[in-house]
């Protein structure tokens, strides 16, 4: 099932084009990665998914979802590091991004947020402040925050930058199993193409003047990915 359809779209950033006549699908159970150079349009592209951001010709087309219905983790800042909550009020605090609206927060709302917390193993955390924890502590609450806001996609901007290396492959694999067993869709922004292409399904690659989409198989025999790792299989570029 399509949730996503992207036909021709070209988005501008500040008057200028960031990219041209982009076309891609977004299916229910897909993991898609999205890459390119610092530049290319990828947070132009993701503003367009969002709603945030009206296209400059093309189209995106949603099907069985809106915008409001995907849960969004930004790139993390100073801010959202010291955020003064405990674990479980910081997931909870998702629940305002699908719509709630009054003073309290609702029976079904509380329930979600701890199937969430169980989803990614953080029970044992809970009380716990989010400024306390570790980084990849971190984003674990801040996936399931983004979970708890909408489960059926998740839209993830950079998830594992800063972090180290088993933190980062402890990450991946509560990624992919939220994609395999829970069935959200993943649709990820990337420069750890290594890592990124042994999860995901389909790419999304934006370059000046040209892009890519296609199967990850598809896309390690293209040009892109040879200029990415230098012509290695598993090679990784940083930008």
């Amino acid at each position: 099932m399509k949730l996503i359809e992207c036909q021709g779209l070209t988005m501008s950033y500040e008057g200028v084009a960031a990219f041209n006549d982009v076309s891609f699908t977004v299916e229910s159970g897909d993991y898609l990665l999205i890459l390119g150079e610092n530049g290319s349009g990828k947070s132009t592209l993701v503003k367009g998914i969002l709603g945030l951001k009206e296209a400059a010709a093309g189209r995106i087309e949603f099907d069985g979802i809106t915008p409001r219905q995907i849960g969004y983790l930004p790139q993390q800042n100073v801010i959202q590091k010291d955020f003064p909550a405990t674990v479980r009020e910081v997931i909870l605090s998702g629940c305002l991004g699908a719509g709630g609206l009054g003073p309290f927060y609702t029976k079904k709302q509380k329930e979600t947020a701890d199937e969430c917390m169980h989803h990614l193993h953080l029970e044992d955390i809970r009380k716990k402040s989010f400024r306390d924890l570790s980084g990849g502590q971190q984003q674990r609450v801040l996936i399931a925050r983004a979970l708890c806001a909408a489960d059926k996609m998740l839209l993830l901007d950079e998830p594992v930058t800063g972090l180290d290396a088993v933190v980062t492959a402890e990450l991946y694999d509560l990624i992919s199993h939220l994609n395999e067993v829970h069935g959200a869709t993943i649709i990820m922004i990337t420069h750890d193409i290594a890592n990124g292409l042994k999860y995901a399904d389909k790419v999304l690659h934006l370059a000046a003047g040209s892009s890519f989409f296609g199967t990850v198989e598809e896309y390690t025999g293209t040009e892109f990915y040879r200029n990415l790792t230098g012509g290695g299989a598993n090679g990784g570029y940083s930008c």
